[in-house]
């Protein structure tokens, strides 16, 4: 019995990092990391493609601008920075298919 606890338990610690990676968006990098409206940025990461990720935006903490995502797939995003950002540190944050909102831990700067 103890040892079909333990198997049971094992399995369950070896199966939870892949439904942690399935679900969740992660952007990991940013090039270039200081562009201008109108530059084209590349978003690395892992689940960013379609089935996952719908939206993206730029946001500074109080303003979010969604961005056009102009190619994506499982590891990378790429979008031109909108006209009308303002120059500063943004951050980039995903909108899930499950209706989350993540801020991601990468920044670009826009001059």
């Amino acid at each position: 019995m103890r040892f079909v606890l333990s198997a049971i338990a094992l399995a369950g610690l070896l199966l939870f990092p892949l439904t942690l990676k399935a679900e969740g968006a992660r952007i990991t990098s940013v090039d270039p990391l200081t562009a201008k409206t109108g530059d084209l940025v590349s978003a690395s990461g892992e689940g960013i493609d379609k089935t996952n990720v719908d939206i993206l935006y730029l946001t500074n903490g109080t303003q979010d601008i969604k961005v056009q995502m102009l190619e994506q797939s499982e590891t990378l995003i790429k979008f031109k920075v909108p006209s009308g950002v303002k120059p500063g540190r943004w951050a980039l944050m995903v909108h899930t298919k499950k209706d989350q909102l993540i801020e991601q831990p990468v920044k670009v700067t826009v001059e």
